[in-house]
């Protein structure tokens, strides 16, 4: 199970794409090797890296787990990176990744903004811009988890609505609101779950829903910003080893079994299909749906 890295405080008409962890590192790597033979061939020594030098990204719910690993990663590669939490109890963890992204040599800075208000999730692209001047790739990885079967009486739908909010509205504001700064190869890529194609329990119908949702929110947002040069696409974790969804916790006995390689995938390796789809090796890449889950669903 795929959960989302800010709990809480934390395919198709002409693109559909399927991708395993064991391919996406393979694919960076080629990634960068042919970036840097043509910079070669056109006398430059550049690498991914400084293709990233000068743009601006912003992760929601970046303090922990996929979010987190996007924030390094986007970093590494030279881009100046702002993250975004919701809880005030992640305001340490968020602080300290502001001071790891700082020590690569990038600019960086972190933002309180509860994903369910629109008037501050909105809020938060003004202050990225306003800090950085700019905003180039948008990483919608901000979620909530909740459970809920549709046969419960005692339903609440406070949760309810709040996990539309947050998961939904929440990605939906802040694509609108990156739209209006964003100029040509702006990239917006949003971090789904393998439940958007196949609900693997009881009482997580609301959860997918949002998920399948923000899959096809994407496939339209990418007809509508396309023109403009703008791509936006998914990437859909499988099963994901992190604090919110550990390898070890009572639940892997069950999935284990299913995922082809055998193993729960690392945050790293959902932040490198990331860094790849923000990067100019995916300008031809849109309303696109990655999914990397080990053979989960193969």
């Amino acid at each position: 199970m795929a959960l989302p890295s800010e709990v809480a405080n934390p395919h198709e008409m002409t693109n559909r794409m399927g991708c395993h962890v064991a391919t996406i590192m393979p694919i960076v790597r080629r990634v960068r090797w042919i970036l840097t033979e043509t910079e070669k061939e056109n006398g430059e020594e550049q690498t991914m890296t400084q293709t990233f030098t000068g743009k601006v990204a912003l992760v929601t719910g970046g303090s922990r787990g996929i979010g987190a690993a996007t924030a390094r990663a986007l970093a590494e590669e030279g881009a100046d990176v702002a993250v975004s939490y919701t809880d005030p109890a992640s305001t340490t963890k968020a602080e300290a990744i502001v001071s790891e992204l700082r020590e690569k040599g990038v600019r960086a800075v972190a933002f309180r903004a509860d994903q369910a208000d629109p008037v501050q999730v909105a809020g938060l692209i003004e202050q990225v811009v306003e800090h950085f001047g700019h905003l180039d790739i948008l990483v919608n990885n901000a979620g909530i988890l909740v459970f809920g079967n549709v046969n419960d009486p005692e339903r609440d739908e406070t949760k309810f609505a709040r996990l539309m909010a947050v998961n939904l509205a929440g990605v939906a504001t802040a694509v609108q609101a990156a739209a209006r700064v964003m100029g040509e190869g702006g990239r917006i890529i949003s971090v789904g779950s393998w439940f958007a194609s196949r609900v693997g329990t009881t009482g997580l119908a609301d959860y997918s829903a949002t998920k399948a949702a923000v899959a096809g929110y994407t496939r339209g947002w990418a007809r509508d910003l396309g023109p403009r040069g703008i791509t936006v696409n998914v990437v859909q974790p499988g099963a994901i080893d992190t604090d919110m969804n550990p390898a070890q916790s009572p639940f892997s006995a069950s999935l284990l079994p299913t995922i082809a390689l055998g193993r729960y995938g690392r945050p790293e390796e959902i932040a490198a299909a990331i860094v790849f789809l923000a990067s100019p090796a995916a300008s031809y890449i849109t309303g696109t749906t990655i999914t990397i889950d080990g053979g989960l669903l193969a």
